[in-house]
C-alpha cells in the first residue's frame, strides 16, 4: 500500500505543478506579442490614453498599439473590453463615464465589478466653470448672484445627457437653486463652441479644453471645479475657495483590463504603468493640460471607482437627475 500511496501523492503533486507552471511561464513571456489599449471616449481621454501608450511601450518590450472606440457614452469600448480575452492583450483607458454610465443606465450589457480589474489609476483632469467675456462677472459667487435676478436669462452649454459636463450644470442648477437654461449640444467640445461664441453664457469642460482660451482671453475661468488649484491656472480659485464647495467635476484616467488576467500579468501591467506615471516628463505633460499624473496599486484603483460610483450616486439621486 505504501509504494501506491506514494505514487498517488507524486501523481497529486505532479498535477499541480501542471496547473501552475502554464500561469507562471505565461506570465514570464508576457507580453509576447503588441498590447491593445482601447480608448473609448475623445478629449483628454484620448490624449491621455496616447501618452501612455507610447511610453509603456519601452516598458513592456511590444509596443502598445491605442484603439479608439468611440460612441454611445462609451459603452462600445467598455462592451469590447468586457468581452475581450482575460490575457492582458487588451486593455482600456476608463475614464467619468465608466462610473457614471451604470448609475445612469440600468440596462447595460456589462457589470463594473464583475467584468473588469483595475490595474492603476493614471491621472486626474479638474472641470473649470468658464464664462463668455461678455458676461459681466469675475466670481463664481457673481455668476450665482446673477442667475438668480435673472431667472430663465442665463444658458449654460452641455454635451450630451449623461455627460459630465451635462451632469455639471445639474449640479449646478442643484445647488445653486438657479432657473438657468440648460442648453444640450453633441459633445463637450461643441458645448465649448457655444461659449466661445457667445452662444450660451457658460459652460465647464475639462481645464485642458478652456486653457488656452482663458490665456487668450477668450474666455474667463472663474473656477477650478477640483479641491485643489492647478499649477497653469494659479490664480484661479477652486470651487470651495469660490463659496460652492460641493461643486467638484473632476474626470479620473484608469487603466483597466478584463477580469481573470492571470496577477503576475497584473502585476506586470501595474509596475510598468506606475513606473510611466510616476516619471517626471509624464508628471509635466499632464500638469501641462491642467491636469495630474498619478499611478497607484490595483487595490487602491478599486476603492477609489467605488468611491466615485457611491458619490456620483448619491448626487444623481440627490439632484433628480434622470438619463434621457
Amino acid at each position: 500500500m505504501k509504494p501506491f500511496r506514494s505514487c498517488a501523492v507524486l501523481g497529486l503533486l505532479l498535477c499541480a505543478v501542471a496547473v501552475v507552471a502554464p500561469s507562471g511561464a505565461a506570465a514570464q513571456s508576457y507580453p509576447a506579442k503588441p498590447v491593445r489599449i482601447i480608448l473609448p471616449y475623445l478629449g483628454g481621454a484620448d490624449f491621455v490614453g496616447r501618452l501612455l501608450a507610447a511610453k509603456l511601450t519601452p516598458g513592456l518590450g511590444q509596443q502598445a498599439i491605442v484603439d479608439p472606440r468611440p460612441g454611445a457614452g462609451g459603452n462600445l469600448g467598455h462592451e469590447a473590453v468586457a468581452r475581450a480575452a482575460p490575457d492582458g492583450y487588451t486593455l482600456m483607458l476608463a475614464s467619468t463615464p465608466f462610473t457614471l454610465n451604470p448609475i445612469l443606465n440600468s440596462r447595460l450589457r456589462y457589470d463594473v465589478e464583475r467584468d473588469f480589474a483595475p490595474i492603476s489609476q493614471v491621472a486626474t483632469l479638474p472641470n473649470v466653470l468658464a464664462v463668455h467675456p461678455s458676461v459681466p462677472v469675475k466670481s463664481l459667487r457673481e455668476l450665482v448672484q446673477l442667475a438668480r435676478a435673472n431667472p430663465g436669462k442665463l444658458a449654460y452649454g452641455s454635451g450630451t445627457a449623461g455627460s459630465t459636463s451635462h451632469l455639471a450644470g445639474e449640479v449646478f442648477r442643484s445647488l445653486t437653486k438657479a432657473n438657468i437654461l440648460l442648453v444640450p449640444y453633441k459633445g463637450a467640445t461643441f458645448a465649448m463652441v457655444g461659449a466661445l461664441s457667445g452662444e450660451v453664457d457658460f459652460a465647464m469642460p475639462a481645464v485642458s479644453a478652456a486653457l488656452s482660451y482663458a490665456q487668450s482671453k477668450r474666455m474667463r475661468i472663474l473656477a477650478v471645479l477640483d479641491k485643489k488649484r492647478v499649477g497653469a491656472l494659479p490664480d484661479v480659485p477652486t470651487s470651495a475657495e469660490a463659496g460652492m464647495p460641493q461643486l467638484l467635476i473632476v474626470n479620473w484616467y484608469a487603466l483597466i483590463a478584463p477580469a481573470g488576467v492571470p496577477q503576475p500579468v497584473m502585476q506586470r501591467l501595474n509596475a510598468e504603468t506606475v513606473k510611466v506615471m510616476r516619471s517626471s516628463d509624464i508628471r509635466s505633460r499632464i500638469s501641462n493640460i491642467g491636469g495630474e499624473a498619478t499611478g497607484t496599486t490595483p487595490e487602491e484603483a478599486v476603492a477609489f471607482l467605488r468611491a466615485e460610483r457611491e458619490r456620483w450616486g448619491k448626487i444623481i439621486r440627490d439632484a433628480g437627475i434622470k438619463a434621457e
